[in-house]
């Protein structure tokens, strides 16, 4: 929205509307997650800091700037509920700096510290009971669009990598085929006359998806010792790329660190840490059932030497629960999970995870990762629910010297 500089100098120079508000500085913390939420509430729309309500670019100290941005990206978190997904950018204007908040229209009804609001011409207002149980139902129903399908705010086409999107679009195809095509997939989606990327689109076709989904990479660390210490720290990795690409290298830094005994008396018996087959499937699974509207967290993967603990943020989907994981197949990201079936991974890691495709659907991920790596280790993992994270705990195998295993 307003995303070139002319358009927006024009829109400024106009002053606010129902899609465009001014603030001179960062306002408090409550009174500006409730403008937010009126946005996503109605319409969606453009929070500028740095313009005063008589139009003038008053701009903000760089150091104010920076501090406003994460200000922000808390309160839509911490604030509002459900999580509003936002798009900010910093901005140069006259040689004066702001900083641009976008708020796409959303598909839930958002509570604010101050109750329910609803952007009304140039201002919010509380919305009475009436209007709210129309929102509310009306929105409800809109649901049947995930949030893997809904627009991510500043995209556009380009936004998609063809060499990325072109994994999808099977057969043959004419140029000017291609946006309609990857309009049937949702990986663009219609916002009035414009085209915007999907969350699934990002996800699956950008090179780095955090650019525009916060936190929408894995964060993987290897610790030599059994507690989170950084004087044990052997190593740390952030992956960023597209989804596929996050779960491939995760997966070798899983293996580069799944430590494997031997015993040599009779021929040669090799005992690795962990089952890579399971490994794979909860990375998997911890990438297509994640909350992607929790921007707060990201996925995390922290290896000790006695277990491995993969979180992925939001709670259990639909009406599944811990005790039904390993007979429940409900998908939360139905898009993503579409996708990733498609995908053929290469035949080093397709035959150690005895699969051709990144996600087969077959329901049967969870009993392998409890089995596999119980067989190793002699403990069944753990699924545990942590802060509206879900955590799986895989225990390492004993080395065979250890063991005793002769």
């Amino acid at each position: 929205m307003f995303h070139s500089l002319t358009e927006l100098i024009e829109k400024i120079i106009l002053g606010e509307d129902s899609l465009i508000e001014f603030k001179r500085e960062m306002p408090h913390k409550n009174s500006l997650a409730d403008e937010i939420a009126a946005f996503a509430n109605s319409q969606g729309g453009v929070i500028l800091i740095g313009v005063d309500d008589y139009k003038e670019i008053v701009g903000l100290e760089l150091q104010e700037l920076d501090r406003a941005e994460r200000m922000v990206v808390e309160i839509c978190e911490d604030s509002i509920e459900p999580a509003v997904p936002i798009f900010t950018e910093k901005l140069r204007i006259d040689d004066k700096s702001i900083l641009k908040i976008e708020v796409p229209r959303s598909l839930f009804v958002h509570k604010s510290p101050n109750g329910y609001f609803i952007r009304q011409g140039s201002s919010k207002r509380e919305m009475p009971t009436d209007q709210l149980a129309r929102l509310l139902q009306s929105r409800s129903q809109a649901r049947i669009i995930t949030f893997d399908e809904q627009l991510v705010p500043n995209t556009h086409k380009e936004t998609l990598r063809e060499s990325h999107y072109r994994r999808f679009i099977t057969q043959d195809t004419t140029e000017d085929m291609i946006e309609d095509l990857l309009l049937k997939r949702s990986l663009l989606v219609e916002e009035g006359r414009d085209i915007r990327a999907s969350v699934a689109g990002v996800l699956m076709c950008h090179d780095t998806p955090d650019e525009f989904l916060y936190n929408s990479f894995i964060q993987a660390v290897y610790y030599s010792g059994k507690e989170k210490d950084a004087n044990y720290q052997i190593d740390a990795k952030d992956f960023r790329g597209p989804l596929d690409q996050q779960i491939i290298d995760a997966f070798k830094f899983v293996q580069k660190h799944n430590v494997k005994s031997a015993l040599k008396e009779i021929g040669r018996i090799d005992q690795p840490q962990y089952s890579m087959r399971a490994v794979f499937e909860a990375i998997v699974n911890a990438v297509v059932h994640r909350d992607y509207s929790k921007s707060g967290s990201k996925i995390r993967l922290f290896i000790f030497a006695d277990r491995l603990e993969l979180y992925s943020p939001g709670v259990l989907a639909n009406t599944v629960t811990i005790d039904k994981l390993r007979y429940s197949q409900a998908t939360r990201n139905e898009l993503l999970a579409r996708l990733l079936s498609e995908i053929t991974l290469d035949d080093d890691v397709g035959e150690q995870v005895k699969r051709r495709h990144f996600l087969e659907r077959r329901g049967e991920g969870v009993g392998i990762i409890l089995n596999e790596s119980e067989q190793l280790s002699g403990k069944t993992p753990i699924y545990e629910l942590h802060n509206e994270e879900l955590c799986l705990t895989i225990f390492a195998a004993k080395s065979l010297q250890e063991s005793g295993v002769l």
